[in-house]
């Protein structure tokens, strides 16, 4: 199976309950810093590349892999991310014979999630059609997003990070620590960079090795200084029930 980001979520509380589980408590200075650092500092600027790799080995003994990889800018109270597609796809072509709502493809759509200071409101971007699609919060689930804002900005919720046990991994980036949970057979193993507030590398997987996912963030060079979200002006609104059969 593919492992959603719903999934993720699900994992990281375990990871919560395993550190209560076995007495496990974010008493490390390092681990200190992460929690503090969320709740007072927004962090750093940044664009990403992210990749994902999966593998899944089902009953039958068939070895699935799959693979993609998403663009991400980070900017205090916004976060837009893109799917990359190959070769001359277009991203805003959203029509798929298969797909639910063949007018909103929302895996292919541009993200953007705002956090004023006290809401997060997340919003797709259909440039082709000079669309903004609005999601309220009872819709989240229909395009799998979580509704955290430091999932959203961190990836991961640097106090579920904090509450993990730092292994012993060696790491080959100054500032960041391998972190690591195992509960009922699952596992996951972060690399967390504790100047950039983000994962490095995520790996979630069980034990038995019948499934497994890595996912590598990448910092690159320099910063987008022409954003995305600037160019909405004039765009019609939408809504998610608009596009519903």
């Amino acid at each position: 199976m593919n492992i959603t980001k719903n999934q993720f979520s699900y994992l990281l509380s375990a990871a919560i309950l395993c550190a209560a589980m076995l007495g496990i408590h974010p008493v490390s200075s390092a681990a200190q810093d992460i929690s503090k650092m969320s709740a007072t500092l927004p962090g750093t600027d940044l664009d990403l590349t992210i990749k994902y790799f999966n593998r899944e080995t089902t009953p039958e003994g068939v070895l699935r892999e799959s693979s993609y990889a998403e663009s991400m800018l980070r900017r205090s109270g916004h976060v837009w991310s893109q799917r990359v597609l190959p070769g001359k796809m277009a991203a805003n072509d959203t029509s798929h014979p298969n797909h639910e709502h063949k007018d909103f493809n929302y895996i292919v759509l541009p993200r953007h999630v705002k956090f004023d200071g006290n809401k997060v409101s997340v919003e797709f971007i259909n440039a082709h059609d000079r669309q903004v699609i609005n999601i309220v919060p009872t819709e989240y689930e229909n395009v799998n997003f979580d509704g955290s804002w430091l999932n959203t900005y961190y990836l991961l919720d640097p106090k579920a990070v904090a509450a993990m046990r730092v292994s012993q991994r060696a790491s080959s980036f100054a500032h960041a620590r391998w972190h690591e949970v195992l509960k009922n057979g699952l596992f996951q193993r972060v690399l967390w960079d504790e100047k950039l507030l983000i994962p490095l590398v995520i790996e979630t997987g069980d034990q038995k090795n019948t499934f497994f996912q890595r996912i590598t963030v990448s910092p690159n060079t320099g910063l987008t200084k022409d954003l995305p979200w600037s160019h909405l002006q004039g765009y019609a609104q939408k809504e998610y029930s608009d596009f519903l059969d």
